[in-house]
């Protein structure tokens, strides 16, 4: 998700000032012109250059000055989370000390696959996500000639699950009126199986991004993540 958008940069404000940390965002590039992991490579990138911070004597000094790099988040809200969990997983093989993630955010991840789960057959003309967006999306973004069971699109579909355990306590955010619902509880359900300390919190009343235009439910959000921080 573009942090230029209006409701991306509250977020981060409201972050920063109701839990005191420190929100470094991502502009990552966009789809159709960059396909995935165009953005992967992005949020890695930005990663490395946080890590960078700590040792570089041209570096940020803000960042070096206030800036624990023994315990920082991964966080993503729909397309963003898709994107922290796809460089979570990338930074299992990388040197990224000093910095250290021990844990990840996924606010209302976007997933998909091939099979129809009963949530976007029960919203397929969803107001504010219908199934043809959700459709389109992925047809945009995907590697071209790759169907929507790929791993970027479909993390059921990871073939090392071992490796998942590694990669930290996650808290996964859904609401009931998302047609991704389904997907989102599958995913819980195979973090658990493979090992990741997951905490779930889905409220049945709610839809895709309504944090973005609800403060009332971005608050609520903003205190799912403080108390798991």
């Amino acid at each position: 998700m573009s942090r230029t958008r209006p409701g991306c940069v509250f977020f981060d404000l409201q972050s920063c000032l109701l839990m005191t940390t420190i929100v470094i965002g991502l502009e990552f590039r966009l789809a159709p012109e960059h396909r995935l992991p165009a953005q992967y490579d992005d949020a890695v990138e930005t990663i490395n250059w946080v890590r960078n911070q700590a040792s570089d004597p041209e570096g940020d000094q803000w960042l070096r000055d206030y800036a624990d790099y023994s315990r920082c988040y991964l966080y993503g809200a729909s397309c963003g989370a898709n994107i922290a969990y796809n460089a979570a997983l990338r930074l299992l093989e990388t040197k990224i000390e000093p910095l250290k993630i021990v844990g990840m955010i996924m606010n209302q991840p976007f997933i998909g696959g091939k099979k129809r789960t009963k949530s976007e057959l029960k919203l397929a003309t969803d107001q504010y996500f219908p199934l043809p967006v959700i459709d389109l999306l992925w047809e945009l973004s995907l590697p071209q000639g790759m169907d929507r069971d790929h791993r970027f699109c479909n993390p059921l579909k990871e073939n090392n699950k071992e490796k998942l355990k590694s990669i930290g306590r996650c808290l996964v955010i859904g609401f009931g009126g998302d047609p991704l619902i389904d997907r989102q509880q599958e995913f819980v359900k195979m973090l658990v199986i493979s090992g990741v300390m997951v905490e779930a919190k889905f409220d049945d009343v709610g839809f895709h991004n309504i944090d973005m235009i609800d403060p009332r439910r971005a608050a609520a959000i903003i205190s799912f993540i403080k108390e798991f921080v």
